[in-house]
């Protein structure tokens, strides 16, 4: 039994360790999305200064400092989390007939997929977390570190919840190419409704309260916007536990739904330019 576990996890420390070598097989592009990953920010801090000039010194409920906390939190979150091009390998290998090399091996392709998702995120956040450290620095008046201790637990808990679901839904977005030759029209209108109702242009509890109990019940909400209202303690006790309910249970519906469309793809893959 020993034996065995070490053999597994041997095995899939190998995958980890291939999606580092692949990352670097395309370093420019990582040096590149590298440094644009953070200069959204520096395009929110102009916004919303100019916002809060006219509009006067809150908007609902937030200060300057504390909305430019928000996009400090949103930017490393994003950076830390957010699945890069993975649904895009995914239907590549599925569509070129590549898919069958890994069919054949011992191993999960869902487990392959997680390992080099882990790999590149863990880098990627290694090479940029000097950057995020210097924008932390010039923005130190606006960061608030939580008051309460229970805060750290439940962030991280929200944030590795939220890594699972943006990975589990991107890879259910590529098992569409099982049916569908090109997916890049259903996965750029699913990220377009995904970035404007996850929290990245604008905390979403600006937006009038029928906006906000609709988002509550979708999985938008979880990807970014509800773990940086954890850190921020703009979310607190009975509504704490039931957003970290509600966002398990988006996680395990994204599990399921990969699952699923794994099982049911793999009926109609034909390999083809395999």
């Amino acid at each position: 039994m020993t034996a065995l576990f070490h053999s597994r996890l041997h095995k899939y420390w190998k995958l980890f360790d291939i999606g580092l070598q692949n990352t670097f097989v395309y370093r420019w592009n990582f040096l590149l999305r590298m440094v644009f990953g953070i200069v959204p920010l520096v395009g929110m801090v102009f916004i919303w200064k100019a916002v809060f000039v006219s509009k006067g010194t809150t908007i609902s409920g937030y200060d300057y400092q504390e909305m430019i906390f928000y996009f400090l939190v949103t930017v490393f979150l994003d950076n830390l989390i957010t699945p890069t091009e993975d649904e895009w390998q995914i239907a590549g290998e599925i569509r070129d007939g590549k898919l069958s090399a890994y069919l054949t091996k011992p191993m999960s392709y869902l487990g392959y997929r997680i390992c080099t998702y882990l790999s590149y995120r863990l880098l990627y956040i290694a090479i940029v977390f000097l950057p995020i450290l210097g924008l932390a620095w010039f923005f130190r008046d606006a960061i608030r570190f939580p008051e309460h201790a229970i805060t750290w637990p439940a962030f991280a808990l929200s944030t590795l919840m939220a890594a699972g679901l943006q990975f589990f839904i991107a890879y259910s977005l590529a098992m569409i190419a099982f049916w569908v030759l090109e997916i890049s029209t259903i996965v750029f209108l699913l990220y377009s409704f995904e970035y404007f109702l996850s929290g990245h242009i604008f905390p979403l509890d600006i937006m009038p309260a029928w906006f906000q109990a609709v988002m509550k019940w979708l999985p938008f909400t979880y990807e970014l916007y509800f773990p940086a209202q954890v850190a921020m303690e703009r979310i607190q006790g009975a509504a704490l536990v039931e957003g970290l309910a509600i966002q398990a249970g988006w996680l395990l519906i994204a599990w399921g739904c990969a699952r699923f469309l794994w099982a049911r793809g793999l009926r109609k893959y034909q390999a083809v330019g395999g």
